[in-house]
């Protein structure tokens, strides 16, 4: 895609804006574990990026039973996430200077995430950052979440930009597997353990933090 022209960034949030993601592991673990399914940490890795009620469900398939009450189990994570993120939320690495990078750039900048609207005010109102979006986008009444690409071809349609001039930033391979179906230009930025996974050659670009966002978008953009 070197040769498309870059018109718009498009974030997702959790664990590309925001350190929340290892808070999500273990509200799901501590709910699931209560209940006395037999998971591991690493088989909870594996619903990252997924819409909560999808990631409720995941499990019940897994686990079905009649007292798992996905909506219950949905409620608590939410709650023990929004209850982090207004006491302890902070910013991943870079993500001001990525920014104002797309500002600099005079990028269109959207946000496509599976979060419900109650968790994207409080990240956003957390780390003050809500005036650089031009487009907000949740999967929450969305038929389907990531990795569906419903999400981010809504916020290109909203930013008014043809999804292949997009380029997503995402953490997840759920995340990643969206944005690669609507046909978006992909930067992916995994956990530090993550990183070596070779499902991310799946990304066109792959960085450590978002600090390595603005060399990558003039390097882009002087390609378009």
């Amino acid at each position: 895609m070197k040769n498309t022209p870059l018109n718009a960034v498009i974030f997702d949030m959790d664990g590309v804006l925001i350190d929340s993601e290892p808070v999500w592991q273990q509200a799901e673990f501590d709910i699931l574990t209560a209940k006395g399914l037999p998971i591991t940490k690493a088989e909870i890795a594996q619903t990252t990026g997924l819409r909560i009620d999808e990631v409720a469900e995941y499990w019940y398939q897994r686990f079905p039973s009649d007292d798992f009450d996905t909506a219950m189990v949905a409620d608590y994570i939410i709650e023990q996430v929004i209850r982090y993120i207004r006491q302890d939320g902070k910013a991943m690495i870079g993500v001001n200077e990525a920014l104002q990078a797309c500002r600099t750039y005079q990028l269109k900048v959207g946000l496509a995430t599976s979060s419900s609207s109650n968790i994207i005010d409080a990240v956003l109102e957390q780390l003050q950052i809500r005036e650089y979006f031009d487009v907000i986008q949740s999967a929450e009444s969305l038929p389907y979440g990531k990795p569906h690409p419903e999400v981010y071809l809504r916020c290109a349609s909203a930013l008014g930009i043809a999804p292949v001039s997009c380029l997503a930033v995402e953490d997840s391979f759920n995340g990643l597997i969206a944005a690669r179906a609507a046909r978006m230009q992909t930067l992916v930025i995994p956990a530090s353990s993550q990183r070596h996974d070779p499902r991310w050659t799946a990304a066109h670009h792959q960085a450590d933090n978002l600090r390595q966002l603005p060399a990558l978008l003039a390097q882009l953009i002087g390609k378009a």
